[in-house]
């Protein structure tokens, strides 16, 4: 039976409206969730919205619905939608060369490393394409350094990590995962991983001092998918140092964090801000690898990259890694319009200032539900106490399906946290709004 889109259209009203907030599910927008539900596999579980067009801050569903994103493809899209720059730079290398795969030298590759490599300070880059894939290689290579520098015996070394991360869902990455959901029924896990507490220098200092055969330590400056938990100052720091002081490689994924998504270029740059000139993206805390991915191609297509010096870096051969994808032509060319653009536009002293605004308006917000917020830069949750509501009981998922009604798209984390994280190009005016839709929707559920 063919499709026809538009036949029928929801009574959906705006934020401005002052009726009761209800959303009816379109034939249309019932179609295309009734063909991912059919065809597709069920590993995902998305706010029902359909989406077709996306630009800056805002996307619109199939009915033509506007609303102010504020996940950002998990900090992928900090650029905003199809960034005019971003897409000319896809669109004129897309009609000269897509892909050699890493057999030949390409003319951009090149190009793109010593960019890249100048732009975060490090000499070496090993590009990849998901955040997964980036976070696995630097996995390897600290491994391979553990043996060839420092002295470990083969299949001895040992990795550690925190508590509550997300590094991605390959089966090397769950086997360090310590949510159930991630790990439960994939098994036999990955050895030579240890976990310890985040946020717990202490914990760090002795797994380290208690263990020779440490290789590294890996750690999300801020946990992202954990409920953007912010550590103690002076934690990455201090964790660096321990690192330095057993010989161990401090790694740090960057992947959600990094780009300015925090303030500042990077989220282990520590208290400073871009806007202070001591500051030129120089990390406080210089990472010996550095993971980065999502907005490092502002959305446009997957690509991902692993930073380190030679020491580190050249202890890989030919033959011991790669990606027929990794470091293509057309990922060159967007990533280095990607990073332009973050530095054309001061998106990390953008996010610097609005993340105070934002935290501003959540705290003065009056309500029952809301717990607590946090966050850094444009990187923010709320998280709201599970509350009865006209003798249902509700959750963030509620909240966020109210936010929809009202023109707002953000997606909850572990059932009672939401993730707010608009694109870094959103201005003063539009965070006022948005603010303004979710201060209504959460009062809107006061009793």
């Amino acid at each position: 039976m063919k499709h026809s889109k538009g036949n029928f259209y929801a009574i959906i009203p705006t934020f401005t409206t002052k009726r009761s907030c209800f959303a009816v599910m379109t034939q249309s927008q019932d179609y295309y969730i009734g063909l991912e539900d059919k065809y597709g596999a069920h590993n995902y579980h998305p706010l029902p919205v359909v989406l077709e067009r996306g630009e800056g801050v805002y996307v619109w569903d199939t009915d033509g619905k506007r609303y102010y994103d504020f996940l950002s493809a998990y900090s992928a899209v900090n650029q905003g939608h199809c960034h005019p720059k971003i897409i000319k730079a896809l669109t004129d290398q897309a009609q000269k060369l897509t892909l050699t795969s890493r057999a030949f030298y390409n003319d951009s590759l090149g190009e793109y490393e010593k960019y890249i490599t100048n732009y975060f300070g490090f000499d070496k880059v090993l590009p990849m394409n998901t955040g997964a894939e980036a976070v696995e290689t630097a996995l390897k290579l600290c491994r391979k350094w553990a043996y060839e520098k420092k002295g470990i015996a083969e299949n001895e070394a040992v990795i550690l990590f925190a508590t509550e991360n997300f590094h991605g869902r390959t089966l090397g990455i769950i086997s360090a995962s310590t949510d159930p959901d991630s790990r439960k029924g994939f098994g036999p896990y990955l050895p030579g991983i240890q976990i310890i507490p985040y946020n717990d220098t202490d914990a760090l200092a002795k797994a380290l001092a208690a263990n020779p055969n440490i290789a590294g330590f890996i750690v999300e400056p801020i946990q992202g998918e954990a409920g953007v938990m912010v550590p103690d100052e002076g934690y990455l720091k201090k964790a660096s140092e321990l690192c330095k002081k057993h010989n161990a490689l401090f790694i740090a994924d960057e992947v959600q964090t990094g780009i300015a998504r925090t303030g500042r270029l990077l989220a282990t740059c520590g208290n400073c801000t871009c806007e202070d000139k001591s500051c030129s993206g120089t990390p406080e805390v210089k990472p010996d690898i550095l993971i980065l991915g999502k907005a490092l191609s502002g959305g446009v297509l997957p690509v991902s990259a692993v930073l380190a010096n030679d020491e580190i870096m050249l202890c890989i051969k030919p033959g011991e890694h790669g990606s027929t994808f990794g470091g293509n032509p057309l990922a060159n060319k967007v990533a280095i319009a990607a990073l332009q653009v973050v530095k054309e536009e001061k998106l990390a002293e953008n996010a610097y200032q609005l993340g105070i605004l934002f935290r501003e308006r959540m705290a003065n917000i009056n309500s029952p539900i809301i717990e607590t917020y946090r966050g850094k830069g444009l990187l923010n949750a709320v998280v709201i106490t599970p509350f009865e509501f006209k003798g249902e009981h509700k959750t963030a998922m509620d909240v966020c399906l109210k936010l929809r009604d009202n023109g707002l798209l953000a997606k909850p984390t572990h059932d009672h946290i939401i993730r707010f994280a608009p694109p870094l190009v959103i201005t003063e005016a539009e965070l006022h709004a948005a603010c303004d839709i979710i201060e209504t929707t959460i009062l809107s559920f006061n009793v």
